[in-house]
């Protein structure tokens, strides 16, 4: 997938301040971690790591930052900490 098919699809949108903020669906438990297409309007992604003790989401945002690029403090959850539903704010993003 790219930046702009998630933007069309409503997946990513670019704030004001330059940030941008990325509407993902995990799935943890995963054999792999991949991008795995679109939950409505969300990435979906498959993780390998278990929804213990944060490790999804260090996974997630570990993986997104790299997937994408950017470096990891680039890449913060800001929404959905315990939920499959997750909202990542990404800083650096090229438009």
């Amino acid at each position: 997938m790219t930046l702009d098919e998630l933007a069309a699809a409503g997946a990513l949108r670019f704030e004001r301040d330059g940030s941008a903020l990325l509407e993902v669906h995990v799935q943890p438990g995963a054999r792999s971690t991949e991008a795995a297409g679109m939950h409505g309007d969300r990435l979906k992604v498959r993780l390998a790591a278990p929804p213990v003790d944060g490790k999804a989401n260090r996974a997630l945002t570990e993986w997104v930052a790299q997937w994408l690029g950017l470096p990891r403090a680039a890449v913060t959850l800001v929404r959905g900490q315990t939920s499959r539903q997750k909202t990542l704010r990404l800083d650096g993003l090229p438009r």
